[in-house]
């Protein structure tokens, strides 16, 4: 079976393993981009948008644990 090109906040929830509301609050505040349909408001996120998120989380985390890493070698100096 094919991938589908659009995911329902429940399917980033697990793809994420995170909790329902999390997924819901990344799309709200824009973290991760999704679309809007229908009249009743139901969100979809593109698996790329998803990919990309991920990404930019792997590369937001680098840069955390190299930050985190030049402080402690500065303390210790």
């Amino acid at each position: 079976m094919e991938n589908p090109r659009f995911l329902s906040l429940e399917d980033v929830a697990e793809e994420l393993n995170v909790n329902m509301p999390l997924a819901r609050a990344l799309v709200q505040n824009g973290e991760l981009r999704a679309i809007k349909v229908g009249g009743r408001g139901i969100w979809r996120v593109e698996r790329t948008a998803l990919e990309e998120y991920i990404q930019r989380m792997y590369v937001q985390t680098r840069e955390t644990i190299g930050l985190d890493a030049e402080q402690g070698a500065e303390e210790h100096a």
